[in-house]
């Protein structure tokens, strides 16, 4: 089982920098008057994160939310 989890951790890790091999074009974001160019997969980890911590967020806002009402 030690092995397939360490394949397991292989084949995540080659697709994840092949994505970012592939996706290594530069995007130009703006906000106001800010502007950022980074490359396309570093802006998707970044996406991916805040959503991580904005839903992490709710999910703590919905557990107090819910735990008021039963108390």
């Amino acid at each position: 089982m030690r092995y397939l989890y360490i394949g397991l951790i292989v084949a995540f890790t080659a697709l994840v920098l092949l994505f970012k091999v592939q996706n290594f074009q530069t995007a130009t974001v703006s906000l106001f008057s800010l502007s950022v160019t980074l490359p396309v997969s570093l802006l998707l980890i970044g996406v991916y994160v805040l959503g991580m911590l904005t839903g992490g967020f709710v999910l703590a806002l919905l557990r107090g939310s819910v735990r008021g009402a039963r108390g």
